[in-house]
């Protein structure tokens, strides 16, 4: 049974999603501020957290960075704050994703599944993904209509390397800053044209209509995100 903890400091909302997550078999731990969040985590160690950023105690970064110190179990941001500037910082602090208030909780579960899918990473399961009609190999770097693998589609060395980034993190919001730091290097972290110019390229090699992607979206102010 997967052990959620879900990190709040309203009442009502604790005790809503509480009942919602256990309806639906999920193992429910609570805590109301940030010292309590980090001492529940040590004590029955989360398969996911829920966190909300404003906590009475400590700022929901600071929880973010005390337990990526020593647990990779996915973190959904829960937060009223709409600034993209707060959503980047929990990214980069170590975020999986983020939901804004007010949320439904049939989308809270979508983000969940999509989280939760990556604890099978895709170099366990095998370096082929799929977006749409085509096929993607990353240990050849070969890409071709799935019906038609003779059709190669030729994809440049950053393309892959973009690519490859998104598609070991299925479901996950990569933030700018984490495919920027990883695909061009540290000296590259405010070059974000750069993202929406490779992104835009793949889509229209990759996509069936690149105008309204399925498989390669974007997160406006935030990342990118593979869904497969």
């Amino acid at each position: 049974m997967t052990r959620v903890l879900v990190v709040d400091d309203e009442p009502q909302i604790l005790r809503a999603l509480r009942i919602n997550l256990r309806v639906r078999n999920y193992e429910v731990d609570t805590a109301a501020s940030g010292s309590e969040a980090l001492t529940a985590a040590g004590r029955h160690p989360p398969d996911l957290v829920l966190l909300d950023l404003g906590l009475p105690d400590l700022e929901g970064v600071e929880v973010i960075e005390g337990l990526r110190g020593w647990t990779q179990a996915p973190i959904i941001v829960l937060s009223g704050r709409a600034d993209s500037t707060d959503k980047v910082e929990a990214l980069d602090a170590g975020a999986d994703d983020y939901v804004t208030k007010p949320f439904s909780v049939a989308e809270l579960l979508a983000r969940i599944r999509a989280v939760t899918r990556r604890k099978t990473p895709l170099e366990e399961a095998g370096p082929v993904a799929r977006i749409g009609r085509y096929t993607v190999d990353l240990a050849t770097h070969s890409s071709y209509p799935t019906q038609a693998p003779e059709r190669a589609v030729h994809l440049t060395r950053t393309e892959w390397q973009l690519l490859e980034v998104l598609l070991r993190n299925p479901g996950k919001l990569v933030g700018q800053r984490q495919l920027l730091q990883e695909v061009w290097g540290p000296t590259y972290l405010a070059e974000t044209h750069y993202l929406r110019q490779y992104m835009a390229q793949l889509r229209k090699k990759l996509e069936d209509d690149p105008a309204r992607p399925r498989h390669l979206l974007t997160e406006p102010g935030m990342g990118y995100r593979f869904r497969p």
